[in-house]
């Protein structure tokens, strides 16, 4: 643990040097770079000093002991804090081991976050908009900041497929484990009988690629512009501000439709289909790692059942980690600690696992 430890503070101070050195600050690029690595080695920096500072008091007070001229109250004195530091060394420890388990290289990057309505018809579709009020106003009360980019609304409110752009710090590494169908189990309005129906919504959470990431050429997209469709104000069917990007080589297509701009339709376009080739690179190049998300909180497919929700009981179930939480409204009102600390808990329980094999 010293080595790694001393290994780190050096790191830090190697990053600390370079940020003021004027051929980093020079290059945005770089200097970002820098900057997030200096800022991710800020906690382990701060433990591994605490850890180091407490092992020299536990030195110290061992030197008290073995001193034969020491007087007894003293080394009396000297044992009992020897048993608290040595506590609080364990405690730092075990801090730092959950520091030091492997990074996402995503977990800084902002969001594309796509809810589909799947089976269930216009129940799904109303039941996608209680996600995306679920995750608006989580992210609102984290700071982070939703950006519509494009809707398929259903006109009684619902939306059969909404896309947004989440934008704040370490985005990804809060809502990664929400990929998968959420499943949705109450008693729809229309229905006089009072039975219970269940429908379903898919739901994807892509890190958000940068320029340097995905380089998209411009023969391999074909684009495709039409008059938008559905409620969106006056350009709506008047103008051809509509955009439908095709890759191509993938065959993946977006549609953006919910600016006025053809412009600006485009751009958004372009985000999202940039994360969507990001995601699946990554999938298909880092296969472990793809591995490893699905022995701790699932795959990240879209067709993996991840989570239920309950009306008629209150409660909302997590089948990976086996969790159930009588917080039903609490949660869909955007109060989702609870259930993305008990995640992010299990997912380090099993890194730790992981490491000690």
């Amino acid at each position: 643990m010293n080595t790694r430890l001393d290994d780190i503070l050096h790191k830090y101070e190697d990053l600390s040097i370079m940020l003021a050195d004027p051929n980093v600050t020079s290059d945005p690029k770089r200097y970002a770079q820098i900057s997030r690595d200096f800022s991710e080695l800020e906690p382990i920096k701060e433990h591994a000093q605490h850890y180091k500072s407490l092992e020299q008091q536990i030195k110290d007070n061992q030197d008290l002991l073995a001193d034969d001229e020491c007087d007894a109250e003293l080394k009396s004195i000297a044992e009992e804090e020897n048993r608290e530091l040595k506590q609080a060394m364990l405690d730092c420890e075990a801090a730092l081991r959950l520091l030091l388990l492997p990074k996402d290289p995503n977990d800084h990057r902002n969001i594309i976050l796509e809810i589909r309505a799947g089976t269930g018809g216009d129940e799904a579709a109303l039941f996608a908009a209680d996600l995306f009020r679920m995750y608006s106003r989580f992210a609102e009360i984290k700071g982070y900041k939703v950006t519509i980019l494009s809707s398929n609304p259903t006109g009684i409110g619902g939306y059969k497929e909404i896309v947004a752009q989440v934008t704040g710090q370490g985005v990804f590494s809060i809502f990664k484990f929400e990929s998968g169908t959420h499943r949705v189990q109450r008693v729809p309005t229309t229905e006089s009988g009072g039975r219970v129906h269940t429908s379903a919504c898919t739901v994807a959470i892509l890190p958000e690629a940068e320029e340097v990431d995905i380089n998209i050429r411009t023969e391999d997209l074909r684009i495709d512009v039409y008059r938008a469709s559905g409620a969106g104000g006056q350009h709506v069917n008047k103008t051809e501000s509509a955009v439908r990007l095709t890759h191509l080589p993938s065959g993946l297509v977006v549609t953006c439709q919910d600016q006025s701009s053809q412009h600006k339709n485009k751009a958004q376009a372009m985000k999202v289909l940039q994360a969507r080739l990001f995601d699946q690179e990554q999938h298909a190049v880092d296969s472990e790692r793809a591995e490893v998300r699905k022995d701790m909180v699932g795959s990240g497919d879209r067709s993996e059942r991840i989570r239920t929700y309950n009306y008629p009981q209150g409660r909302i179930t997590d089948h990976r980690i086996n969790l159930t939480l009588y917080k039903l409204e609490q949660i869909l009102g955007g109060d989702m600690d609870e259930l993305i600390e008990a995640l992010l808990s299990y997912h380090q329980a099993m890194l730790l696992t992981q490491q000690g094999k």
